[in-house]
């Protein structure tokens, strides 16, 4: 089974090798999607844990045991389509290639079943008509 999540660390907690003690302890793999993590700083991860559903869910209680806060990504991206230029920019950050410019016609295609709401390209849209549903 697999579950997105998105994992926000306190400070203290943010030098803690938490994707080795997932696999060590839990047998559940970390694919991390994001990550924003620097010392002294709090930490955030959005990965996707793939395990046995038992596994998961103690690997879950687990780091919250740690105070780190796991929240699941159940959302989707939002493009406003009247908002969008056609700009391309959100293209050049998508690691899965969800965005694409038609060659064509030069606009926006998106391709849902290959996103894994990273939200990288939110932050990249100048005229922010990108945006998620949670």
């Amino acid at each position: 089974m697999k579950k997105r999540v998105t994992l926000s660390f306190p400070r203290r907690v943010v030098q803690m090798p938490v994707t080795y003690r997932l696999a060590r302890d839990f047998n559940v793999a970390a694919n991390i999607i994001r990550a924003q993590v620097a010392p002294n700083q709090i930490g955030k991860l959005v990965v996707e844990l793939s395990g046995d559903i038992d596994e998961l869910d103690a690997a879950i209680e687990w780091m919250r045991s740690q105070n780190i806060n796991v929240s699941q990504a159940l959302g989707e991206i939002i493009i406003d389509e009247d908002l969008c230029v056609h700009c391309g920019l959100c293209t050049g950050v998508c690691p899965t290639e969800a965005l694409n410019l038609d060659p064509q016609s030069y606009k926006l295609t998106f391709t849902r079943s290959r996103c894994i709401v990273c939200e990288q390209c939110i932050p990249t849209c100048p005229v922010q008509a990108i945006s998620t549903n949670l």
